[in-house]
């Protein structure tokens, strides 16, 4: 397929699609391999930007999106009568700050830190999109551990969870180590099914 028609077919999936679509899912729809739907993708997303227009690329980490930019957002709202979201309670954006910075987590991970009972944050949150199971830890009862999604990364502006500002650190906390990875309370990704 030559470059016009398949950068014409990216920008139709995108539009089409109204979600985040995986650049794997996209060339393999379009039969072209990945690097050339990246190169692609931002040649597509410098022309929108140029053009100044309403429409940008959204990129995550394994995920694009097309969709209006945010300072349109008011007459969009007005045109089409869509009422505002909710903006998220305390307890949610506390939740979601544990998550994305611990994840994957378990939900009395999750209540330890806060110090109150979390579930119906955590149903509300995963309900939304925000958050999602991604599996279960191999220990007695089996408990899910959630972490974000891609539309998480998405209403808050990240390309990845690499671009959350860095937590503050306390007097007296110790430094950090370079030994595992991982922070206390994480869990290891392979003691996930």
């Amino acid at each position: 397929m030559e470059i016009k028609k398949l950068q014409a077919g990216i920008e139709a999936i995108l539009f089409a699609s109204g979600e985040g679509v995986t650049v794997a899912r996209l060339s393999e729809a379009l039969e072209a391999d990945k690097q050339t739907i990246m190169r692609l993708i931002q040649q597509l997303s410098d022309r929108l930007d140029a053009e100044e227009s309403a429409l940008c690329i959204i990129k995550t980490d394994d995920e694009v999106q097309m969709c209006a930019r945010s300072q349109y957002m008011p007459v969009i709202r007005r045109a089409l009568e869509i009422k505002r979201n909710a903006p998220l309670s305390q307890a949610a954006m506390e939740v979601l700050a544990v998550v994305a910075y611990n994840q994957p987590v378990t939900k009395a991970f999750v209540e330890q830190v806060r110090g109150v009972d979390c579930a119906g944050v955590v149903n509300s949150l995963t309900a939304k999109g925000l958050l999602e199971e991604k599996g279960r830890l191999e220990l007695p009862g089996r408990p899910l551990v959630y972490g974000t999604t891609s539309h998480f990364l998405r209403c808050f502006g990240l390309q990845s969870l690499s671009d959350l500002p860095p937590l503050p650190r306390q007097e007296g906390d110790p430094q950090p180590q370079e030994d595992d990875g991982f922070q206390d309370g994480q869990t290891d990704i392979s003691d996930i099914e």
